[in-house]
């Protein structure tokens, strides 16, 4: 027995129900559905069954939850002429409708995602907001993206007057953040962009699917300075809303030192030993501040053999017992014990400097003329960053229109590449994989390959866009570009070939013995365009009444036009396998093979297979050493039911599972 595969995405619902299984076994009924009566026993008293309770909700918010948790038949299919490094890359660039494409990533990329970036619609009254049908939401979207629904109507953008304003653009952006959020590593977070029109709504969206603990906090950005706009404040502002998937998975915010800060309080270098040349400030050894510990008061020997202490009514001595006697609750201490204080000072970590303030005392109880400092170097402040406000005030937008505007590229209203810098670095997102699902002009596609060329990180990008047509009358219309996805390829394009050869540049100029220099042709500038369309495959297109029929009309199940690379994706991505693994091809006898992710997966889709192509998917499964293997053939690739069975045989006897040998 072969198992035919599943051509649906993930299903969120039964992921779900799993986890609540999970959970509570008690509530599974004999036909394997949940006891609802037995789960509200469960809760006991945390069950809500009060009908006036407090809760965020709008028409159609049920219907939506239930339509984006709908697995989806779509598929995803490569298109190499509007990529660059096809083969090599581990970019991806996703042209459709992100609901859709966020469903098609679910089996790959659930939970591998660290941080989420999305600027989405404003709701303003001026933009397009994308409007689901979940009956056929792949139909509806190639519909849509001809900016005409099925009646014929032109599809604009959401205004006022049409009396679901903000019906429409709740429906839309809840849907898409739930299905998104797993996708998030568990010490993932999502910074997503807002004005002021649905700040509050989407506060309220992210404490629901986030959970209110896991909302870590609100950035606030100056878009602009000054201005005339608006009738009773010009907006200034717009804001980043930053949550968490889990926030006891998450780190500290860690950002780069202030520049300003470094320059003012940095300003003395080092002038003998090993860290000669470097810069560090002085910090009082006494803060008053502090509370006073015993082990934490003791006298310090100065310069000139005099001893001073923090102020204070109590000194070091030791009784005739042997007992040390306390300081009072006012007595100052030092911020560190007596034991790391000799430590630090045999570092040459401790400053002595005559001061005119004369804080300290000496043993006498005399104001002493030294105070004492400790030494914080900058290069460790550097390394321990800063953490970061909550209020950016150097990403206004005239930066982004510059960045645009040295690629040669029009665009309205860009993020700054430094804003999505700035988020990437105050998170470790060194070698993981930054996700955007409202990519625009792929502003953070270009910040990840700069940020990557700063510090030499790995980091990978997928960028998903709604082709959404461009006005005719547009300058970027008259440049050549037709969609949104149009320009943020190109200036992928642009902006990566731009920074390998700034980097090119320096290398030529420092040579090759300077630490730290990122190689060029390391750096990871291409990317692999994908398109959301229906399913290469019929039977996993539509739920056909007599299907056995309806396929008997059809030489192979595979839809014309389609290619084999084509179906090969689709496989994966129904598979569960990362769209950016190598993909390597091999014959036998004139059949072709698909190697994927190094004997990860084979798939042959050619005809009249035989036993050659098992015994050769046999020898290169040993040939890569793999312990995990899934081989899928097409069922109508073999002449007759004989041959399909001794191949099954073979693999079976090679130590292939069962389940690992599927059939489309």
């Amino acid at each position: 027995m072969v198992n035919k595969m599943n051509g649906e995405s993930l299903d969120l619902t039964a992921q779900n129900i799993a986890r609540l299984k999970e959970l509570f076994p008690e509530i599974l009924t004999d036909g394997n559905k949940i006891d609802f009566d037995m789960l509200k026993t469960v809760l006991g008293e945390v069950l809500e069954t009060e009908q006036e309770r407090y809760q965020f909700t709008w028409h159609g918010k049920k219907r939506m939850i239930k339509g984006a948790q709908k697995p989806s038949k779509g598929t995803l299919r490569p298109v190499r002429e509007k990529s660059k490094d096809f083969d090599t890359t581990e970019n991806l660039y996703i042209e459709g409708d992100n609901l859709e494409v966020l469903k098609l990533l679910q089996k790959s990329y659930n939970g591998k995602i660290k941080m989420i970036y999305i600027d989405p619609p404003y709701n303003t009254g001026k933009d397009f907001v994308y409007k689901d049908n979940f009956k056929d939401s792949v139909q509806n979207y190639l519909d849509q993206t001809g900016q005409m629904d099925a009646d014929g109507n032109v599809l604009s953008t959401n205004t006022e007057r049409n009396g679901r304003f903000h019906t429409d653009w709740l429906n839309m952006i809840y849907a898409r953040i739930k299905v998104a959020k797993n996708l998030l590593k568990d010490d993932g977070v999502a910074f997503i962009s807002i004005g002021e029109a649905e700040l509050s709504n989407l506060k309220k969206i992210c404490e629901e699917i986030f959970g209110e603990l896991n909302v870590v906090g609100l950035i606030n950005r100056v878009m602009k300075t000054g201005g005339n706009k608006g009738r009773f404040f010009s907006p200034n502002m717009d804001y980043i809303i930053v949550c968490a998937k889990n926030i006891d998975k998450l780190e500290p915010f860690k950002g780069e030192l202030d520049s300003d800060l470094e320059k003012k309080l940095y300003n003395k270098v080092e002038t003998i030993g090993p860290k000669k040349g470097e810069k560090y400030r002085a910090f009082g050894l006494y803060q008053s501040s502090l509370d006073s510990r015993p082990n934490q008061r003791y006298y310090i020997e100065c310069p000139d053999g005099s001893l001073v202490i923090p102020p204070g009514e109590t000194f070091p001595t030791i009784k005739s017992d042997g007992e040390k006697v306390l300081p009072n609750k006012d007595d100052g201490c030092w911020r560190w014990s007596q034991e790391r204080y000799l430590e630090e000072k045999s570092n040459n970590n401790i400053l002595f400097i005559e001061s005119p303030t004369k804080v300290l005392i000496d043993s006498e109880g005399n104001k002493s003329k030294w105070n004492v400092y400790t030494k914080i170097w900058l290069n460790d402040r550097k390394e321990e960053g800063q953490t970061p406000t909550n209020i950016l005030d150097k990403f206004e937008n005239r930066h982004s229109a510059k960045e645009l505007k040295s690629l040669s590229i029009e665009f309205d209203f860009p993020k700054p590449v430094g804003l999505i810098k700035f988020l990437m670095s105050i998170i470790n997102t060194q070698n993981e994989i930054v996700l955007d699902f409202f990519s625009g002009s792929a502003t953070t596609a270009h910040a990840m390959i700069q940020l990557n060329a700063e510090d030499g990180g790995n980091r990978k990008f997928i960028m998903v866009q709604l082709p959404e047509l461009l006005d005719e009358k547009s300058e970027t219309y008259k440049d050549g570009y037709r969609t949104i996805c149009d320009i943020g390829e190109e200036r992928i394009r642009r902006a990566g070939e731009k920074i390998k050869d700034e980097l090119k540049e320096k290398q030529q100029k420092v040579g090759m013995l300077e630490e730290n220099i990122i190689d060029p042709d390391s750096l990871d500038i291409g990317f692999k365009v994908l398109k959301l369309d229906t399913s290469n495959i019929r039977e996993w297109n539509v739920d056909f009444v007599n299907l056995e029929n309806e396929l008997d009309l059809y030489e192979t199940p595979f839809i014309d036009g389609r290619s084999e690379l084509d179906i090969v994706y689709e496989i994966m991505l129904k598979q569960g396998l990362e769209l950016t693994y190598p993909i390597e091809t091999f014959e036998v006898n004139g059949k072709a093979i698909y190697d994927i992710a190094f004997g990860s997966l084979f798939i042959c889709l050619s005809q009249e297979i035989t036993t050659d192509v098992a015994k050769a998917i046999i020898a290169r499964r040993d040939e890569h050493s793999t312990e995990t293997s899934s081989v899928i053939f097409s069922d109508a690739g073999f002449s007759n039911d004989s041959d399909k069975l001794n191949c099954i045989e073979i693999l079976k006897d090679a130590g292939y599972p069962e389940d690992n040998l599927l059939t489309i």
